[in-house]
C-alpha cells in the first residue's frame, strides 16, 4: 500500500544523507584532488559526508552581548537594568478554586 502525499514529509531528500551516490563522490575527491580524469570510477576510496551545523544569529548577538555586559559597566547605568533581568519574575495572584456545591 503506498502512502498518501499529504503524509509525506515534503522535505524527504533535503535531509543529512551519509551514504552519497558514486557522482557526489566522485565530486567530493575531485574538490579535494584524489580523482583525476581516467581513473577508474570503481573502487573509489570513502569520502567522510559530515553535517556542518549552522548557529543562529540570534544566539551569537546574545552571546556578544553576555560578554559586553561582563565588560567593565558605565557609572550605574548598564548595572540597573541588569540588576532587573536577575530578578525572578513575579507570579500574578492565583485565583481561589471554585468550591463545587
Amino acid at each position: 500500500m503506498s502512502m498518501d502525499k499529504g503524509l509525506k514529509p515534503r522535505n524527504a531528500l533535503a535531509r543529512h544523507r551519509n551514504v552519497l551516490t558514486r557522482d557526489e563522490r566522485i565530486a567530493a575527491l575531485s574538490e579535494i584532488d584524489r580523482f583525476q580524469e581516467g581513473q577508474s570510477i570503481l573502487g573509489l576510496p570513502k569520502v567522510a559526508n559530515r553535517k556542518v551545523i549552522v548557529k543562529k544569529e540570534k544566539v551569537e548577538k546574545a552571546a556578544e552581548g553576555v560578554a559586553a555586559e561582563g565588560a567593565v559597566p558605565a557609572a550605574g547605568a548598564a548595572a540597573a537594568p541588569a540588576a532587573e533581568a536577575a530578578k525572578p519574575a513575579a507570579k500574578p495572584a492565583a485565583k481561589p478554586a471554585a468550591k463545587g456545591k
